[in-house]
């Protein structure tokens, strides 16, 4: 049992100079990198990667922890002053944040988003804390029979929740299962889906395929786009502070705006597949029906950004819940992070709690670190990142190219490295051309090996009868709710296709 010393030490090496500084260059990239539209957390953090493998596992995931949240702050800028978000998930901060700063008030604006993006992700980090380890812990109970029922069970939630068709997403899971198992197999020691590379043995290179299929790929995606729409300018912010910022009185009336949408982020943050935007979309409907004047959303309404925000800010760290209590990602980033864990040796989720529990709570407590240094990178450098937004296109994305074809290179994958990353940069822009779910192919590429050695040890264990999954309680349970969410999913599917056939 960890004691309330292990707890205090924990967030004294958290507070230490080195692991401050570490957070912030996180954050202070995070919020670079959000700023400027085409540019996401999933693409920052997989370009990051190859920056951590010198550093420490701590100042690794920490630094990456700092950038996700950043990333997600700082989006809300281009929103705002661009009505262009850097994250999908920002979207419904446009609504709103973009009227109020051509009506003169962008510096008021971007305060609304900074404080409902701070307390949404700090409230929602403590949450996470609060919940994960109890979770982990009764997680840690749990044998080979009860995971692979979780793990199956999640795997179909995600392909349904991620966004688009659920045969798609099924399709998109069945993709990264396949390549999960490339390399030698565990028990027989034969070689799987290799064709005959050496370098295959050891499994698809994790850091090759996230920087092909996320960063690269959205390069493509970004160039198109920019082939067809140029850079617009962006608002700027003016100098008269006194018409143009934000009263106590004023953010008094938006705190239970923002508490709300805190609660609805979370609670979508800790479901897999969801996602951001799903929570800053439902956050803004609900305010804008609870309102007494709902025909003032969209037209600069400051409790639109404050729900939008929170909300989105909100599901990022909820999102961590299954990570560490399950080691089920429910995110793109989540799954990033498993990566990073996984080069630094770690094996994340509740093994953690029993491994490693002081860099568990050493992290949990930058976290609450990186919250409170949001609040002053985004305060102090409001002017600064306002500037960013009008770097244009043409520079970034060269220069993200750059970065990814460096990564590998650094990292010495060599020639074939770098025709994985072009491989894989080719097949993730078919994924988001043709719609299929990126979040359900990388959270099933990533827990195929853990779902394979748990499946493999029911078999052994119960000498080859599968059935002893209906015969142990909570596997029983995650296998009918596994059934009626693909039935339910199935269903819900087909009767959308019929609507649109008779429309």
């Amino acid at each position: 049992m960890i004691g309330f010393d292990a707890i205090l030490n924990a967030f004294v090496a958290a507070l230490g100079f080195n692991a401050i500084m570490v957070v912030l260059g996180g954050v202070v990239l995070g919020y670079l990198v959000g700023v400027i539209p085409g540019l996401n957390r999933s693409v920052a953090i997989a370009i990051a990667i190859p920056l951590t493998f010198y550093m420490s596992a701590y100042a690794a995931i920490a630094f990456l922890i700092g950038l996700s949240k950043g990333t997600a702050a700082g989006s809300a800028v281009s929103a705002i002053l661009l009505n262009t978000p850097g994250e999908a998930s920002s979207a419904a901060t446009c609504l709103d944040g973009y009227p109020m700063a051509r009506a003169g008030k962008p510096r008021k604006a971007l305060k609304i988003g900074l404080l409902a993006s701070v307390i949404g992700d700090l409230l929602a980090t403590l949450l996470l804390i609060a919940v994960a380890i109890p979770f982990a812990a009764v997680a840690l109970k749990f044998g080979p029979y009860e995971l692979t029922a979780i793990l199956l069970f999640a795997l179909v939630f995600i392909a349904g929740m991620a966004g688009g068709s659920f045969l798609k997403g099924l399709a998109a899971g069945g993709m990264g299962i396949i390549l999960g198992t490339v390399g030698l197999d565990p028990e027989t020691g034969a070689m799987r889906l290799t064709f005959g590379f050496a370098e295959l043995m050891e499994g698809v290179p994790i850091l090759p395929l996230v920087i092909g299929t996320l960063a690269l790929s959205e390069m493509f995606v970004q160039l198109d786009h920019y082939r067809r729409n140029r850079d617009e300018k962006p608002i700027g912010l003016g100098k008269d502070r006194k018409q143009d910022d934000l009263s106590w009185q004023e953010f008094k009336t938006i705190l239970p705006t923002i508490l709300r949408g805190t609660g609805i982020g979370a609670f979508v943050g800790a479901l897999p597949g969801l996602g951001p935007s799903v929570g800053s979309f439902m956050s803004y409907g609900l305010a804008k029906r609870s309102a007494k004047d709902p025909e003032s959303f969209g037209k600069g309404n400051p409790r639109g950004i404050a729900a939008s925000e929170s909300a989105d800010n909100a599901v990022i760290p909820a999102s961590y819940i299954p990570l560490f209590g399950l080691g089920i990602p429910g995110s793109v980033s989540a799954a990033l992070l498993v990566g990073a864990f996984m080069i630094h040796g770690i094996q994340v989720g509740p093994l953690m709690l029993r491994d490693h529990p002081e860099m568990l709570f050493t992290l949990f407590s930058g976290m609450i670190v990186a919250s409170i240094l949001m609040l002053g990178v985004g305060w102090y450098g409001l002017r600064l990142f306002a500037k960013v937004t009008s770097v244009p296109s043409h520079i970034v994305i060269p220069v993200v190219i750059f970065l990814c074809l460096a990564g590998i290179q650094v990292q010495g994958y060599g020639t074939f490295g770098m025709l994985v990353v072009f491989g894989f940069a080719l097949f993730g822009y078919f994924l988001k051309k043709f719609d299929y779910s990126f979040v359900t192919f990388l959270v099933a590429f990533i827990v195929t090996p853990m779902l394979e050695m748990n499946l493999r040890q029911s078999i052994i264990l119960s000498g080859g009868e599968i059935s002893i999954l209906l015969q142990r309680p909570i596997a029983l349970t995650f296998c009918i709710a596994t059934v009626l969410m693909a039935l339910h999913l199935s269903w819900s599917g087909y009767r959308k296709r019929a609507e649109l056939r008779a429309a």
